[in-house]
């Protein structure tokens, strides 16, 4: 009995997957539950589990785009287990593979070479349409480096389209290049991107922060907190609650833009935006404003650990009103977050250096951290901007005035 195995849906509004990469091969004889495919949305990367044990027949190719419910693959549920050992017949064809390559090498490269000598007059002699002279030089290349493909070399308006510019005279280095197809993961993030630059009336605004009062807390509480609680007390529960406070007085900041209406939020789901292996991941920490200090950290190495390990769900991405970046962990200084669509702003964290301040008219050598606050202009007006970043910027220079109270210092929930 052949079982036929379906793309399952990832999630709401996902109707198309790609096949990343197949884990087993043709014939295989695989186990249930066993992963036999990595699988794209313009979301996550899932892993797809074999329904059941059998020999399994690929009905899709690797970067194939497929549609939810379709049959990518068949398992043979009565094919018997395989004692195992190598497939001769698979290893014979490939050694025949190698030997008829072996003998046919010397007449390929012969033609190869005689294709070349052939093909310099053409190259010499071709001279460009006035199509193809108009957008060769609006690329700056120059006519007689494309290969014509029209009668008598004449280059065409389609080998003017596809033509690139020169990368220079070649050195006596290695100039070798590769072609990779970008996940459709990737390719929806860089699509999110460019509509965000494109569609949003994007400004940035900076400010820094002396996170003096920060280490001080982290010394004092660190070992006592992880000790409770099984986690460490880091940055990100610091900036998150910052952020928390920051956006009940400034509502505008947790909104967005529907056509002609705002939409503002009177919850914060908060965003971090973390590397994964497959790329830029977003996960979301929902009411962000219910949870201590301890929840936040909870919740950042539990989301944090299932991106790096690829199990993040659809689900667990989806929403958020605000998101927060550190690009400080890769040593990044100073940079303008895109903002993550369709959340109308963003708060870059950047890398700790000492620097030297002045405080009470005398200059000190202080921790500093410089933030940014990238928004769409569009429903947050400079004020609000401002207001919105500095409010971050006392919350973080005065944690515990403005962060916490007293009965969560005493229950080192913080």
């Amino acid at each position: 009995m052949a079982l036929e195995m379906k793309v399952p849906s990832p999630g709401e509004s996902i109707t198309e997957v790609e096949i990343a990469q197949w884990l087993v091969e043709d014939g295989d004889y695989v186990e249930k539950d066993q992963a036999v495919a990595e699988v794209d949305s313009d979301k996550a990367t899932l892993e797809l589990p074999a329904e059941a044990s059998g020999i399994i027949t690929l009905k899709a190719e690797e970067g194939d785009a497929v549609a939810v419910g379709e049959v990518v693959c068949l398992i043979d549920t009565d094919a018997p287990k395989p004692g195992g050992g190598e497939d001769k017949s698979e290893a014979k064809a490939e050694d025949k593979k190698g030997e008829k390559a072996g003998k046919e090498e010397p007449k390929e490269k012969e033609k190869e070479k005689e294709f070349k000598e052939s093909s310099k007059e053409t190259y010499a002699t071709g001279s460009p349409s006035p199509a193809a002279k108009k957008i060769l030089d609006e690329k700056g290349i120059e006519a007689k480096s494309v290969k014509g493909s029209g009668k008598d070399g004449r280059v065409t308006k389609e080998d003017a389209v596809q033509a690139k510019a020169s990368m220079g005279t070649p050195g006596p280095g290695k100039r070798g290049e590769s072609r990779k197809k970008m996940s459709m993961l990737r390719r929806k993030v860089a699509q999110r991107l460019v509509s965000a630059k494109n569609e949003t009336a994007m400004l940035t605004t900076f400010n820094e922060v002396d996170m003096s009062p920060i280490f001080a807390l982290r010394k004092k509480y660190k070992e006592e907190f992880k000790e409770k609680h099984g986690v460490s007390l880091g940055f990100m529960s610091f900036f998150t609650l910052a952020v928390v406070r920051a956006l009940d007085m400034y509502p505008d900041v947790n909104s967005m833009v529907d056509e002609d209406h705002q939409i503002k939020y009177d919850f914060k789901d908060i965003s971090i935006a973390v590397s994964g292996p497959k790329g830029l991941m977003v996960p979301v920490i929902r009411n962000a404003e219910n949870l201590s200090f301890r929840g936040v950290e909870e919740e950042v190495k539990r989301l944090a650990i299932r991106a790096r390990d690829g199990e993040i769900t659809v689900d667990e991405m989806t929403g958020g009103t605000f998101t927060i970046t550190n690009g400080g962990v890769f040593g990044s200084m100073l940079s303008t977050p895109i903002i993550n669509p369709p959340q109308s702003a963003i708060l870059g964290m950047h890398n700790i250096v000492e620097r030297p301040v002045a405080v009470d008219g005398h200059v000190e050598i202080r921790p500093i951290m410089y933030v940014a606050l990238s928004y769409d202009h569009r429903i947050i007006d400079g004020k609000e901007s401002v207001g919105f970043l500095v409010a971050i910027k006392e919350a973080l220079e005065n944690p515990e005035e403005l962060l916490m109270d007293n009965a969560v210092k005493r229950t080192l929930e913080l």
